[in-house]
């Protein structure tokens, strides 16, 4: 079955849905419409993060937290921070707890440095030089923004050229940090190790996993509960974004894997 076919059977009321290939981009669905992320935000926030590093406002390997765990170490959920609050809940660099929170605390860090309101700073960082249409931040940096999947096609761009940060940037960003770090990928249980980069999670050799048992192991991204997720696989030169409104459950674990590996195959 042609991947935009399966997305007939999906159990939504509305989807978008992108793939960006080598030969082009083919979308289908509402694309130029909002969706709320869920997670997804993570990628545009860690972004805003990347540019913030770059300007010198908020450097990757600077000590933070009472000198322990860094913005690295916030962004790739290795911090120690509890999932949902800005608390610390175990020592850093110890084990993956993913977290929302420790993005909203990211988030503060970044305000109080650049004397701006978050949803600002990544206004200027990232959705004013992307040309972002329908993108907003709605709530919590790490888990409330809306934005359409023609934005996120632009997003990945991002993501995957340097539009925003260096190159050097991007690659640090796209590779495992603290690769040997075990924990928990919600909704697909306990991975060791379960690899992450600086924003976009990576499959690494994860089974289960929401992306197609032939996704590279350099695949990353970001999957929402909201039922979002967007991948790049850098070695089949792949992007596929899919945008619903039905939280993410069963149904996703399932159709995810099966339109991921009919876009890998074409």
């Amino acid at each position: 079955m042609a991947p935009f076919d399966q997305l007939h059977d999906w159990p939504v009321d509305r989807v978008a849905a992108a793939i960006v290939g080598p030969s082009g981009t083919t979308r289908h669905g509402p694309t130029d419409q909002p969706f709320a992320l869920a997670s997804v935000t993570k990628l545009l926030t860690a972004m805003a993060a990347l540019v913030a590093h770059e300007e010198g406002t908020l450097p990757l390997d600077e000590p933070i937290l009472d000198g322990a765990a860094t913005t690295a170490d916030l962004l790739a959920h290795s911090a120690g921070i509890a999932p949902d609050t800005p608390e610390q809940m175990t020592l850093p660099r110890t084990r993956r707890i993913y977290s929302t929170g420790g993005y909203e605390l990211l988030a503060d860090l970044i305000a109080r440095r650049s004397a701006m309101h978050f949803a600002d700073y990544l206004y200027e960082a990232v959705v004013r030089p992307l040309d972002l249409r329908a993108t907003a931040l709605t709530g919590s940096p790490g888990a409330s923004a809306d934005a359409s999947v023609d934005d996120l096609v632009r997003v990945a761009e991002a993501w995957t050229f340097p539009l925003l940060v260096d190159r050097s940037t991007l690659e640090r960003a796209t590779r495992p940090h603290l690769p040997e770090l075990s924990g928990v990928l919600p909704g697909f249980g306990r991975h060791d190790p379960n690899p992450w980069g600086l924003g976009p999670e990576i499959r690494g050799e994860k089974d289960p996993h929401w992306t197609a048992p032939e996704n590279s192991p350099a695949t990353f991204g970001h999957f929402g509960r909201s039922g979002t997720m967007l991948w790049i696989d850098p070695v089949a030169e792949t992007t596929v974004i899919a945008l619903t409104d039905r939280d993410f459950g069963d149904w996703a674990i399932e159709a995810w894997p099966r339109f991921s590996t009919a876009a890998l195959r074409g």
